[in-house]
């Protein structure tokens, strides 16, 4: 697989490895993600994943850009020489009150009963693909085609935290309270973040989850 390498403001680079979302492309940028972290090359402060690319940040006091671009590309080319296997992330099972008060509607727009809904939301693992937004919030997919809805057309000022929503083609839980525009269709008393924790966020890049519906 072939990657670029571009500037991310002063104190970053973004390795590009293709277009789009897909679980292929995201274990590569898991693989490639941490194959920089475990280097431990001097002055990276950070390496964070997303959907097609990850962001590896330094500290220019200690690395120039031109350094750790050839640092990067070392370790990059050494990951292409060996084969492409599949990244074994944890599976993380959350349980769902599927009670959202948007589940009317996505019943209305989807065609299929509350039961049928739920069936095929909670049928099937997600892949984690990237945590952002809000410290916590993971964007899990991808959603089965029967399932894919817009965005709200009018935002909530205040999801509630625990919120489980769909949009567009992919689904997720609100770590906290915040403003959101996803379709809410249940809850989750499972602490998405928890500052207490060692590890804060539940869930990281390469996890899958499972929703498993409760009463």
């Amino acid at each position: 697989m072939n990657f670029t390498l571009a500037p991310l403001g002063d104190r970053g680079i973004t390795v590009g490895l293709g277009e789009g979302i897909s679980v292929e492309l995201s274990d590569r940028v898991v693989e490639f993600a941490n194959a920089v972290t475990s280097a431990s090359i001097r002055g990276v402060t950070d390496v964070v994943p997303s959907y097609a690319s990850f962001g590896v940040f330094y500290n220019p006091l200690e690395l120039s850009f031109a350094d750790l671009s050839a640092r990067v590309e070392s370790v990059l080319t050494d990951v292409e020489s060996d084969d492409e296997e599949s990244v074994e992330g944890r599976l993380v099972h959350i349980p769902v009150a599927y009670d959202g008060e948007d589940m009317d509607d996505v019943c209305r727009r989807t065609k299929l009963t509350r039961s049928e809904v739920i069936e095929i939301h909670s049928s099937r693992e997600y892949r984690v693909f990237v945590v952002g937004f809000v410290p916590g919030f993971a964007y899990l997919g991808p959603l089965d085609p029967r399932l894919i809805v817009p965005r709200r057309e009018s935002p909530r000022k205040k999801v509630p935290a625990g919120s489980v929503a769909i949009a567009e083609a992919q689904t997720g839980v609100y770590p906290s309270e915040t403003p959101g525009g996803w379709n809410l269709i249940g809850t989750t008393t499972e602490r998405m973040f928890d500052p207490s924790r060692l590890d804060p966020a539940l869930l990281h890049v390469g996890d899958k989850v499972k929703f498993e519906g409760v009463t």
